[in-house]
Order: structure tokens, then C-alpha cells, then sequence
């Protein structure tokens, strides 16, 4: 019971108190804040084509990949 009287009085206490202000960098309402310069980025850039290409030669490209013999 002697506990619950100082519980009940912070609880009440701390519900009358305004939020904690967080200030993590500038303030995004000030208007003389700092802001990046923006840059332009084209939608299509770093796009890769994928058209259809003539199919390599496939004893080249088999070989390549191919395990070496061990020679005796």
C-alpha cells in the first residue's frame, strides 16, 4: 500500500507532462535548414539490355568451363 500511492501520483504526474522533445539533426520545419542539392536521375538509367543475341559457339564456351585433364 505505501508503494501504490507514490505509483499512482508519478502515473497521473507523468500523463499531465508533454512528450519528450527528440531533436536528431536539423529541424525539418525551420526553413533555413540545410538541404542537399537534388540531382537528376533518369528513370532508365543502369538499365541493362536483354534483346535476343545469336547463341556463341558451344564447343568455345564448353571448353572453357570444362575441367582440365591431368596430364600423366
Amino acid at each position: 500500500m505505501k508503494i501504490a500511492v507514490p505509483t499512482v501520483l508519478a502515473v497521473v504526474l507523468s500523463a499531465c507532462a508533454p512528450p519528450p522533445r527528440l531533436a536528431v539533426g536539423p529541424d525539418p520545419a525551420n526553413p533555413a535548414s540545410p538541404v542537399p542539392r537534388l540531382r537528376y536521375t533518369p528513370v532508365a538509367a543502369g538499365t541493362v539490355d536483354f534483346r535476343p543475341v545469336d547463341p556463341k559457339p558451344w564447343v568455345e564456351r564448353n571448353d572453357s568451363v570444362a575441367p582440365r585433364r591431368k596430364e600423366p
